[in-house]
């Protein structure tokens, strides 16, 4: 057994040992508690019966945290997740919601290498074991076009390449509200907000984010926005949108209505990749591809244009 141990700091005094231990350890606040039912956790020694236990400051917390299980990508197919473009380099695919970009300790569902390996595509060997090929990523919630390195040059040279921000990465969001003004520029650091699991915001001692965008359509309660990416910092739209208070629609976890949500029958924020553009590995050529909007963003749309409020 090998124990990892967190002191109690001032600043969680007082919460409750699942969330806490969340915190310190990066896991699921379910699967912290699943550790502490199993007698896998101690607070100053005594095993630890119940999540809801509140801390507090000096004390100390061990936990036993088992070996993570492998994450090599498993061949699963995902019904609905198209190729865009395909050769010995490269492939972009056209990511569904619900799918991951590869697998991880917090996601059970499905992946986009998992699903490449089903279709038999050959992957590279370059990267993590968990992460072979993967050069850039999407949100679980997010669709759109998103590129796969096939080769050891096209994975060394899209790296570099998104590193460097000579990528073209277009989005579409619907935002609720009206940005003002139409036409502008968010430059604002974002890190982890150490209060929510899994969630960003914007923050001083964040990475720096830049994030451009223009007005497509406005229509009542909501705009189209036209977004593009300078950097690439995870939830970077979301939060540079909620930041602004003009959260993508159905984006819940950052502000948005929840009722306009279920009037528009979405379930996920309203944001898709709709170009990505790179300098091709090999040839060195300018190459884009593009991704239409999936059913259920052009449905909720259709609906905001008629006034659905």
């Amino acid at each position: 057994m090998s124990l990892s141990t967190y002191p109690v700091f001032p600043e969680f005094s007082g919460e409750r040992l699942d969330a806490a231990l969340s915190r310190f350890t990066g896991i699921s606040r379910a699967k912290c508690l699943d550790l502490i039912l199993d007698g896998k956790v101690w607070v100053d020694g005594i095993p630890a019966s119940k999540g809801s236990f509140k801390i507090a400051e000096g004390m100390v917390i061990e936990v036993d945290i088992p070996a993570p299980p492998s994450l090599e990508p498993v061949p699963t197919p995902v019904p609905g997740m198209n190729i865009l473009f395909e050769d010995d380099d490269i492939i972009v695919v056209d990511k569904p919601v619900g799918v991951a970009a590869h697998a991880s300790l917090n996601f059970e569902g499905p992946d986009v290498l998992g699903a490449l390996l089903a279709m038999g595509v050959r992957l590279t060997t370059s990267g993590p074991p968990e992460r072979k090929g993967i050069v850039h990523r999407l949100d679980v919630g997010t669709t759109g076009a998103m590129v796969v390195a096939k080769s050891e040059i096209a994975y060394t040279l899209l790296k570099r390449a998104f590193r460097d921000r000579t990528v073209t990465k277009i989005y579409h969001a619907l935002v609720q509200g009206h940005p003002e003004p139409t036409v502008g520029t968010i430059e604002a650091p974002i890190g982890r907000d150490f209060r929510h699991q899994w969630k960003m915001g914007v923050r001083d001692d964040g990475k720096f984010a830049v994030t451009h965008y223009d007005t497509l359509e406005a229509m009542s309660g909501g705009t189209l926005l036209e977004v593009h990416l300078e950097t690439g910092r995870t939830h970077q739209i979301r939060v540079h949108m909620a930041a602004t208070r003009h959260p993508c629609v159905g984006d819940e976890m950052y502000g948005a209505d929840p009722v306009l949500s279920a009037k528009l029958g979405l379930e996920r924020q309203w944001l898709h990749a709709v170009t990505l553009g790179f300098d091709h590995p090999r040839t060195n050529e300018y190459v884009e591809f593009s991704s239409p909007y999936p059913a259920d963003l052009h449905h909720a749309l259709e609906l905001m244009r008629q006034g659905v409020m």
